[in-house]
């Protein structure tokens, strides 16, 4: 772990020799002063692992050498202080090392899409939209719904919505797969429990500069949005069809009132489609598609399952259940989600040569 610190602070006092010389190029100072921005907080850390390592050796050197019994212990009760103080330190060190992914301060898109089971399936696609926005209410997020697509009776068959709050992605990351219900539906009579599942993916919210889509890869259909009836028909073409050409992604909005509106959500939506693809490509899985992201849709590949006669919500990835299902749709979804990214930040230190936990520094 040292020897990539020793390499970020020597890089760092090559951007403060730097920012020296840089005369009046403002844009290499510029760009040099976010770099150490960036590099501050793991010197500022190191400092201080450094500092505190070093007063745990002068206290474990005068415990093994004095003879003075009083001293002796003073010595021991300064070990018993240092010790955790310095795994603290290492702990918050490493996660500073561990390579960021950039998409993680930014808004995300989600979307929700009832898979197999039918109503029942859309009805816990309502439940699932209401989970996360409790979720983003607990942390003064706030919610835009892009797109919806009801099934009548209270449920969706596709609803996309983005989150916009500081670290949103960072958290809901995690939440992308295959969610599985089992209860009773209100529509069964002799009281079975029906399984259904519904799938969820997160992607990050992309500005026009990270990826550019050309207009003659796009086709551009409009249409009457399909109102409520009565005064609110819409007599306009309003609603907005957009087509990927090379990839045949298809993304629709007819929420806003005018097309433009409209327009610019479906590009968004299409924009952070076609990024997640980008990524998933740099990433060198398997499947190059949202696809990839939330399965086919089958009761095979969950990662959560919701049983409501237990109570129970078990996350698969991570094997772990809360039996407080009440709470966790009322948006307490932080215990799965901590866990979740604290597996993956192992295996991001792993990535970089660095253990989880070590012994000594």
């Amino acid at each position: 772990m040292l020897e990539k610190v020793e390499g970020i602070e020597k890089r760092y006092e090559e951007i403060n020799r730097g920012l020296n010389e840089v005369g009046e190029d403002y844009q290499r100072a510029a760009e040099l002063a976010k770099e150490r921005a960036d590099l501050e907080p793991v010197v500022n850390k190191a400092a201080e692992y450094r500092q505190v390592q070093q007063r745990l050796d002068q206290a474990r050197q005068l415990y093994s050498g004095e003879t003075d019994e009083e001293f002796r212990e003073l010595a021991a009760v300064e070990i018993e202080e240092l010790e955790p103080e310095l795994d603290r330190l290492e702990a918050e060190l490493k996660g500073l090392l561990v390579p960021k992914d950039p998409r993680d301060e930014r808004n995300v898109i989600v979307e929700i899409r009832a898979a197999t089971g039918g109503d029942e399936a859309g009805l816990f696609a309502a439940d699932l939209y209401r989970m996360y926005v409790r979720y983003a209410e607990r942390h003064s997020w706030k919610v835009e719904v892009l797109s919806e697509n009801e099934t009548g009776i209270g449920g969706y068959k596709e609803i996309i919505f983005m989150i916009k709050g500081k670290g949103a992605y960072s958290r809901l990351k995690f939440e992308s797969g295959v969610h599985r219900v089992q209860r009773v539906p209100v529509t069964e009579s002799q009281g079975r429990i029906h399984t259904s599942t519904v799938t969820v993916a997160v992607l990050a919210e992309v500005e026009d500069v990270d990826i550019e889509i050309p207009e003659t890869d796009i086709r551009t259909d409009v249409y009457r949005s399909a109102g409520a009836g009565g005064q609110n028909v819409q007599k306009n073409s309003t609603a907005v069809r957009i087509t990927h050409l090379p990839t045949g992604i298809v993304v629709a909005c007819q929420d806003e009132r005018s097309q433009l509106q409209n327009r610019l959500r479906a590009m968004s939506i299409l924009r952070a489609r076609l990024y997640e693809i980008e990524e998933q490509k740099r990433q060198q899985e398997l499947e190059a598609t949202r696809r990839s992201q939330v399965g086919t849709g089958e009761r095979a590949e969950k990662i959560r399952t919701y049983n409501y006669p237990q109570s129970r919500v078990t996350d698969h990835r991570i094997n772990i259940s809360s039996y407080n299902l009440p709470a966790v749709l009322d948006g307490e979804l932080d215990g799965f989600i901590d866990e979740l990214s604290l597996r993956d930040e192992t295996e991001r230190l792993a990535s970089t040569g660095i253990e989880a936990r070590e012994d000594e520094g």
